[in-house]
């Protein structure tokens, strides 16, 4: 009996020293999640509503004709209801590192009829965003994948239009989890001002806004 329990101690034991190498990892290099994963990240996590994308595109307080900014897309999981919402009249723009993971969210896109998404492969923090002013922008369990934090978080302060805020959303099954008091530090320092909180310090969703 002792053999099986010594087992899953030494796989769940295995786990979370790899999360911690990955977490670890990522502050000296980009590793966001490999494309061969995407089918993973196109589900919602049952174990939260915080990262549920219909939870994630209600909270944005989307209306016609507004602009969005998807920094880390992936496979388009949130993309896509978010630019239903604006409608035709308003647009994404979808950024994300890997050429695979663009490739994926627009083909889904196209399978959905939506056309409004402009998908752009590009290092956020590198400089100055090549996007239209943005009255809502998203970092949907992505901020710990950039290596420059505090740049990513003042280009996209850059991008939005005063008043526009950004979503953080975090859960603590992510390796690359960042805690409510590390979003907040980071975020001040890049000139936003809490606007408002969702969820709990494990699993939440941050509003950051670019004042007026």
């Amino acid at each position: 009996m002792a053999t099986p329990l010594l087992i899953g101690l030494g796989v769940v034991g295995s786990l979370v020293a790899a999360s911690v190498a990955w977490r670890f990892a990522s502050r000296r290099q980009s590793l966001p999640c490999p494309v061969w994963l995407r089918w993973l990240v196109e589900l919602d996590n049952p174990f939260t509503s915080t990262n549920r994308s219909n939870v994630i595109v209600q909270q944005l307080d989307l209306r016609p004709g507004m602009r969005v900014l998807d920094v880390g897309c992936g496979p388009g999981r949130v993309t896509i209801p978010i630019a239903r919402a604006v409608g035709p009249d308003g647009g994404v723009d979808a950024i994300d590192v890997q050429p695979g993971m663009l490739a994926r969210a627009a083909q889904r896109a196209a399978a959905a009829n939506v056309g409004n998404i402009r998908f752009l492969q590009t290092h956020v923090g590198d400089g100055g965003l090549d996007v239209q002013p943005a009255d809502r922008a998203i970092l949907v369990t992505v901020l710990g994948e950039i290596p420059d934090r505090e740049a990513a978080l003042r280009a996209i302060f850059d991008a939005l239009k005063p008043g526009g805020f950004l979503s953080v959303t975090e859960i603590v099954f992510d390796p690359h989890f960042q805690t409510r008091a590390t979003v907040t530090r980071l975020a001040l320092a890049a000139g936003f001002r809490e606007r408002a909180f969702y969820g709990n310090r494990i699993a939440y969703s941050m509003h950051l806004e670019k004042s007026a």
